[in-house]
């Protein structure tokens, strides 16, 4: 009489959260990486379908935990903001991030990010765009079909899905919101939040010395009529 085989379940498949990798090899590298990713979290705040994200491992495939990638930046339009450990691309209705952003620092060598270009190619991104902040050079590539193909000249060039404008004739370059304002660094954005509850308080203080100048008054008024109730007089 033969024995039945028991079959051991299959171990579940993890997917890492962190590759071990540092954010960021410099701090000139990881001020351009918070700068871009924060502006465009300022930028999409108002849609809840809009969801940016930096430094986040990308999972393409399910099943596979050994093809991941991390963008410095991506943007994933269609999908909700809101925690995650790390993107599962079939988790979020097979929606690959369409814009991508990478930062370059001197350990970035170029087979690396040719690798890296060819998976953003293969796995769906419409916009792909490699700043090197030593070098001040950007590049682009955008989808045609089933390529990335590079965008000849960047200088002014526009974003088709975040409408920003990349400036490479200053040093170094600036982007520009769709509204013409330029994006700020994480620095200027906490000193411009610091003038504006300047500003916010000062109004409030305003506010409430007319306030006092106006009971006053009042306060005068009453005692001017009080007194000359006093002398026989009816206002």
């Amino acid at each position: 009489m033969s024995t039945p085989v028991t079959r051991s379940p299959r171990p579940e498949i993890v997917y890492p959260d962190s590759d071990g990798e540092p954010m960021a090899d410099n701090n000139l590298q990881y001020e351009w990486i918070v700068t871009i990713t924060g502006n465009l979290e300022i930028l999409f705040r108002d849609d809840p379908n809009v969801f940016v994200v930096g430094n986040m491992l990308w999972y393409p495939i399910e099943g596979d935990n050994k093809t991941r990638i991390a963008p410095d930046t991506m943007v994933a339009f269609g999908r909700p903001k809101g925690y995650r450990g790390s993107y599962m691309q079939w988790i979020e209705d097979g929606i690959a991030p369409q814009v991508v952003f990478e930062i370059l620092s001197p350990g970035n060598s170029g087979p690396e990010m040719t690798r890296k270009r060819e998976a953003y190619e293969r796995f769906g991104v419409e916009e792909y765009y490699v700043y090197d902040p030593d070098e001040d050079i950007l590049t682009g590539w955008i989808r045609r079909g089933d390529r990335l193909v590079a965008i000849p000249d960047m200088e002014s060039w526009v974003s088709p899905r975040l409408e920003i404008r990349f400036d490479t004739t200053t040093r170094p370059m600036t982007i520009y919101r769709p509204d013409g304002k330029r994006f700020l660094t994480m620095s200027e954005l906490a000193v411009r939040a610091d003038e504006a509850v300047e500003e916010r308080d000062a109004a409030v203080r305003q506010r409430d010395e007319a306030m006092e100048e106006r009971d006053a008054a009042l306060r005068e008024r009453d005692l001017l009529l009080a007194k000359l109730r006093q002398l026989g007089i009816e206002p």
